[in-house]
This record gives structure tokens, sequence and C-alpha cells, in this order.
């Protein structure tokens, strides 16, 4: 029996395996072929009917239009969904990611045919366009028409698109496949554990312990630091050619735009964080206390205290804990979180092939959300769990607004993700009567919120560095990658913490880097902007809930602005930020 076969028994996730045939039925390639020649069809007939006449249609026709749109999109992302989850728990089948990349290439191709009603629509004159968004059967795609616009400095002329859509399989999405698969066959140690198995023992509470895991992880990472270092240059110069040809002032110009927030908004948010880095050297300090140790390294930062309870917590107990905080809260949320389960939409056991970490994934509104864990049953791992349900409970609720509008801004997307983590700590600790294992407990949830706050935001740094770094100086070499994240690591521990220099490799096993970049602040502004709705939750009660599912529900359907109204709240001011930030130093404040 293997390591991960015992782990996944011992925890009862063996059969906790998501049905995919809610999508299509496995092995049946009819139902696929059928639903990807008539993607291609009806791309193909709607150029055909609608090229260059997009600028004289009528409210009705633009309406019928975009419907159609709509509907052909849908159909390509349940395909690519399908594609997508099938692969991530076997990236090392070659059928599997064959698959992966033919329904990436019909996207793209479809792409290619569509792409003049964007370019079309926004060479229509404000007011023209002003006009013809005031007929009442346009409402329901107002915004994102509206939103569609915001591109228009950026676009390019059609032919240029095209070819940009036509070498898409091949560029980016590839060399993330690539990155996936290098981790999907890469094993770690003597014993051969994957990435997940030895990330999850830099949080034992043997010293010994974390420090092999943090040598096997930098030797794995070493071992393909020549090809991830490419990875990583050719992504960084691949964005900045786009930025280049699309007008783009900085490298974060487009993740700005994506998530429809002022330039100034994203910048006041990392300003206040990085402001505040003492309370991540604070607290710090005082764990090296609390551990014992003369001198705290990197792979010491996720040391469980002493009093934390380290019983492994078995998947039907981690169920339980989950939608009983859930129901506390709302009986609709931990109905549809209950689905998740009851319904087999979650995939949890750690598996050959499977890639690590943990996502929720929207499909279309017609077949819901999917949900992955890496799952080892540590109160982390419980955390994740309903972190990912979270997301999952949000694109149900946001895909009654349509394909289009459920489209969720990556900002406001994490917002339901650590409010149910939140939930679920809560929940948790009410019900700890130890004041050690108290104390233990708060301390993990401020280390959970310091990597999604602290952290992040120092990623976002490094990311800020590498991608000006590749712009200023050419190629990078992974002593330069090494030396931006060991500098904006540092900046964020200062002393309380010893970075070593294999510590310097870290950076390489990131996703987020390439697969969206720019993302990472994204956590930042979901976690203050949920502990200041959770601090306005406390003091309105009942009356709070119906707000937060209204917020959930309306999905993308308007900016993080107008959708955050409701609460009083200010995304510009600087205040807002360190309003959270105060809710930390409270926190950090009981540790000490």
């Amino acid at each position: 029996m293997t390591e991960t076969t015992s782990i996944n028994e011992t925890l009862s996730t063996t059969e906790v395996l998501w049905q995919l045939e809610d999508l299509y039925i496995t092995g049946d390639v009819s139902q696929l072929e059928q639903d990807m020649a008539r993607a291609s069809e009806e791309a193909a007939a709607i150029r055909s009917e609608y090229y260059q006449k997009v600028t004289s249609l009528s409210p009705e026709d633009l309406f019928r239009l975009v419907n159609r749109l709509e509907r052909l999109d849908c159909s390509l992302g349940k395909l690519a969904t399908y594609a997508f989850l099938n692969f991530t728990t076997q990236v090392n089948n070659a059928e599997a990611g064959a698959l992966n990349q033919r329904i990436r290439e019909l996207v793209s191709q479809c792409g290619k045919e569509t792409v003049f009603f964007e370019l079309e629509w926004n060479r229509i004159n404000d007011e023209q366009a002003g006009a013809i968004l005031k007929s009442p059967i346009l409402a329901s795609y107002s915004h994102y028409l509206r939103s569609m616009r915001r591109y228009l400095p950026h676009q390019l002329p059609e032919s240029e698109e095209k070819l940009l859509l036509e070498t898409q399989p091949v560029g980016r999405r590839s060399w993330t496949t690539l990155f996936e698969k290098v981790f999907g066959h890469l094993k770690f140690g003597p014993t051969g554990r994957s990435e997940e198995e030895v990330l999850t023992d830099l949080y034992h509470n043997d010293h010994e312990i974390r420090k092999t895991a943090a040598a096997e992880l930098t030797e794995g990472l070493k071992s393909q630091n020549h090809i991830l270092t490419h990875i990583f240059n050719t992504l960084a110069a691949d964005k900045m050619i786009s930025d280049r040809i699309r007008n783009y002032e900085s490298w974060i110009g487009s993740m700005n735009l994506g998530n429809q927030l002022h330039d100034a908004t994203v910048a006041s948010l990392v300003t206040a964080v990085t402001s505040r880095y003492d309370l991540v050297q604070r607290y710090y300090r005082v764990k090296r206390e609390l551990l014992g140790l003369g001198e705290l390294y990197d792979y010491d930062r996720y040391a469980p205290l002493p009093s934390l309870p380290s019983t492994k917590i078995d998947w039907p107990t981690c169920q339980k804990t989950v939608l009983e905080s859930f129901t506390d809260f709302s009986q609709e949320m931990a109905d549809i979180a209950g689905d998740f389960f009851t319904k087999r939409w979650i995939h949890a056991p750690v598996t050959p092939g499977k890639r690590g970490g943990a996502f929720a994934h929207p499909c279309v509104p017609e077949v819901h959300p999917y949900v992955l864990v890496n799952y080892t049953g540590t109160l982390r791992d419980v955390s994740t769990v309903a972190h990912e349900l979270g997301h999952g409970v949000h694109q149900v609720l946001a895909a009654r607004k349509g394909y289009y509008n459920s489209d969720t801004p990556l900002v406001l997307a994490e917002t339901a993700s650590v409010f149910a983590e939140l939930l679920v700590f809560n929940s948790q600790l009410e019900l700890i009567r130890s004041e050690a294992e108290k104390r233990a407990f708060i301390c993990q949830k401020l280390e959970s919120i310091f990597a999604t706050i602290f952290r992040q935001t120092a990623m976002n740094r490094f990311e800020d560095a590498m991608h000006n770094g590749r712009r200023e100086k050419g190629e990078l070499s992974s002593e330069a990658l090494g030396e931006y994240w060991l500098t904006t690591q540092r900046q964020m521990f200062g002393d309380s913490v010893t970075l070593t220099d294999d510590y310097g490799t870290w950076w390489s096993y990131i996703p987020h880097f390439l697969n969206t970049p720019g993302y990472v602040y994204s956590y930042a502004f979901g976690e203050l902007l949920v502990l200041a709705l959770y601090k306005i939750y406390q003091q309105e009660g009942k009356g709070f809930i119906q707000k937060y599912l209204t917020l959930l529900a309306a999905g993308g359907s308007d900016t993080p602005y107008e959708l955050v109204k409701p609460f009083g709240i200010d995304l510009d001011s600087p205040a807002f930020w360190h309003q959270g930030l105060d809710v930390i130093e409270e926190m950090v404040g009981q540790i000490e």
C-alpha cells in the first residue's frame, strides 16, 4: 500500500471523486464530437450573418446576436470545463492532455470567427451606443456591453486580433500546461512523494521533518530549474509583448482593467498592506518564543504551536464541520454547499498525476461548478474545503444571472471564499475550551490571514520586480528571479524569519504567476473586504445575510464599486483598507 493510498483510506476520501458525467460521459466521444462540430458551425454562421453589420443593428437584432454569442460561449465553456477537469486529475495522461489541447484550439478557432463583434461594437460612438443601451430589451446585457467598451483603447485591427487568437493555443496556455505536466511528473525525496505531500510536511510539529521537507522541495525544484526559469521568462516576455502592442502602460494594467478597478485603487491597497508589514514581524517574533526556537527559519513559518490539535480530521467530519458552520449563517448557503458533497461535485483524494493545490471551477449556468482539493486531514485542509465551497456557492448563485453576467471580477470572486473560511473558523473557535488551544487556533488563523493579505501582496511585489526586470534587462537568470523573490519576502519578514538560500528557488512552483499574471492582489483585496463585511454582519445580524447573498448572486453584473455600495464601502478610501488592517492588529495584540 502506497503512502497516498493509506492517507486516502484513513481519511475516507478514496471515493470522493467528481462526477464528470454531468458534463459528458467519459469514454463516449460522440456527444463531445457533435458539440464541437456544432460550435464550429455556429461560429462560422454568426460571422456569415453579422460581419460588418453590427453598427447598423436595431436593439432587437443586437439582443438576438448577443444571445447567440452567449449560447455559443456556453457550449465552448462546457467543452473546455470537461477537458480541463478530465486533464487536471491525470496530467501525465497523454490522451487527456491531447483532448484538452484540442478543445483549446477549437475555442481559439471559434473566437477568431466571432472577434468581429467586440471590435465593431466598440467602434460605435458613445452617443449612439448609449442610445441603443437604453432599450429595455438589452437590459440584461447592458453592463456586459458597456464594460466591453473599456477595452477600446487596447484593441487591435481585426487581422491582428485573429492572428493572436490563431496562435493562442500554442502560446501562454501551452506553456502553463507544460508547467502542470512538469509538476505532474515530478517526485520529491527518496520515496518519490508528490508536491502536495511535501508541502503538507511544512506544517508538521517536528522541526526536522519540516527541514527535510524544505530540502526535498528545493531539490525537486532545482532539478527542473532550467525548464521552470525558461517558462517564467517566456511568459514574462509574452506579457511584455502583449502589453506593448495593446498599449498598456504597466504590466498590471490589463489585470486592473479586467477587475474593473482604477489603478489608484490597487495602488492604495498595495501601499496600505506593505505599510503594515510590521504586523507580520511582530507576530513571528512572538511565534519564535512560543515554539522555543532560537531562530525561526522559512520552513518553520507554518509550524503548529504545541497546543494546536493535531488529530487528523476525516472527510465526514470535515463535511459536518463546514455544513454546520454554513447553516448557522444561512440555510440557503448550506443547502447549496451540501449538493457538492451529495451529488459528487468534489475531487478530494491525493492521487498520482493530480495537480496540487485547490480550486473551484465554474462551468455554465445549466451545469454546476466543481471543486478540487488535495485533502490530507489537517485543520488547514478543512479551511481550504470551506474556501473552495465558498467559491462554489458564489458560482451557483451567480449562474442565475446568465453566462456573461455570472463572470465575477477576481477581486470579488475571492470574497465568498474568504468569508466562508471565517464562518468555519469562528464556529470551530467557539467549541474550544482550553485557552492554550484557543490561542494556538487563533495563531493558525492569523497565519492564514497573513498568507492571504501580506504574503500575496509580497508576491505581487515579486511579480512587479520580475515583469519590470524582464522589460528593462532582458531574459532573467534563475539567480535574478531568486533575488527578486528573497528581496520582496525579506521586506515582509524583516529579521523575524531567517530566509535560507534554498528558499530563493520557491518562486518557481507558484502557478498563479503564470496562469493569471497580477492575480494575487485579489486575495488581499478579498480578505480585507471580508474583514469589513464580517464586522458589518456582527453589527447588523440577520439583516446582513440577505444583502450578502444578493452580492454573491449579482455575479459580475456591475462594477465592484457599485456592488459594495449597499454596505457603505468606499474602495478608493485608504481608510477602508486600514480598517481591515486594524482588525488584524487587534488579533496580533491578543497573541502578544
